[in-house]
């Protein structure tokens, strides 16, 4: 019985470090490697029990689990925070929003909500700088030019990049609306689907910032399959299949917004969606030289997926560390898209040295 137990504990314990340090493994290299990663927050919860056994029963073999629970423990301050958020008059506003083409079935439902709610609640929003993922926009019909309604009306200045359409009628692509005036944009890179990363840079007072807008390779699955669990189990092959294949993808885009950003004389904060958890290659590329939102100002889970998986945390915001982060909030209460939109805000003033990503 002793030796069982043994071996099921070292076996764990050199599962977990791999997989615990796995996340700086490029897909590209690895290619199911992204998969196995998502069984790290299990892997922690196995380690912890094991360790709390072990004490309890006085074995020395507690310093295995033990030491495994210290190389996850990262993984806690990804999953779950209890900041308390901070007031400052002196602030600026951030706000990303995959807002599916202000065109959203919830699956409980049999009829579309109205682009009003979600274009109202928009305008209501009172952030500074807003950023928007499959932003669809029709020149030709007033209740859809969403550019009109939601920033040319609404006081902001606009970078509006289609990804497919025509720009005098219909199209739909990404869009950065600002308070304060954009003096340079453009795009990083952009696919034929829905994806792409643009960026703005926005003069605020006497510092200049730039925004990242990214909407990273989709995971391509048919989301009517994610509607019920029946939707899942039946597809879980092909699923795993698309999964695999978008980790790929992501970690060739992110060498290349990597490389861009290098390039950026200015503090960056990049938002969107980025289609990945927080246990991935994705999450840990771009955590290790810029800091999350969420886990310096957010509060409980900060889930921001709005089917039946509404355990994910798949869009973020990311910044320099030069910038004081104040809060940061899901907008769980906002049910218009299959993503809750996400918000932070940023003390004034701004330090213009700029820390890059670096290899």
């Amino acid at each position: 019985m002793r030796t069982m137990i043994r071996f099921i504990v070292v076996v764990f314990f050199l599962v977990s470090l791999a997989l615990f340090y796995s996340v700086y493994i490029s897909p590209e290299y690895f290619p199911y490697v992204g998969l196995l990663t998502l069984t790290n927050p299990l892997l922690f919860f196995i380690n912890a029990f094991l360790f709390t056994s072990l004490v309890i029963a006085k074995r020395k073999l507690a310093i295995l689990p033990l030491i495994a629970l210290i190389a996850g423990w990262k993984y806690v301050g990804t999953t779950i925070q209890f900041n308390l958020p901070k007031e400052s008059q002196q602030s600026i506003s951030v706000l990303s929003y995959n807002v599916h083409l202000f065109n959203y079935q919830p699956p409980s439902s049999n009829q579309l909500l109205t682009s009003g709610n979600i274009v109202k609640w928009i305008k209501e929003n009172p952030s500074e700088i807003k950023c928007f993922q499959e932003f669809y926009q029709d020149f030709t019909t007033p209740s859809k030019n969403h550019i009109k309604q939601l920033a040319i009306e609404s006081g902001y200045e606009y970078s509006y990049q289609i990804n497919e359409g025509e720009k005098n009628k219909r199209s739909y692509g990404m869009a950065i609306l600002s308070k304060y005036p954009i003096i340079n944009d453009g795009i990083v890179f952009e696919n034929r689907r829905n994806n792409g990363v643009i960026f703005a840079d926005i003069k605020i007072d006497r510092d200049t910032i730039r925004i990242y807008n990214a909407h990273l390779e989709s995971m391509n699955i048919d989301k009517d399959n994610l509607n019920n669990l029946d939707g899942i189990k039946e597809n879980y092959r092909s699923t795993l299949k698309k999964l695999k294949n978008g980790q790929v993808v992501r970690a060739s885009q992110l060498e290349i917004l990597k490389e861009h950003m290098d390039n950026s004389p200015y503090p960056t904060i990049i938002v969107g969606d980025f289609n990945d958890v927080p246990y991935s290659y994705t999450y840990f590329f771009l955590r290790k030289n810029l800091e999350n939102a969420f886990e310096k100002a957010g509060r409980g889970f900060g889930f921001t997926y709005n089917r039946v998986l509404f355990f994910l945390r798949i869009d973020n915001i990311f910044f320099d560390p030069v910038f004081d982060i104040l809060n940061f909030k899901t907008h769980r209460e906002v049910d218009y898209s299959d993503h809750y939109p996400i918000s932070a805000s940023f003390r004034k003033p701004i330090n213009s040295t700029a820390r890059k990503i670096q290899e």
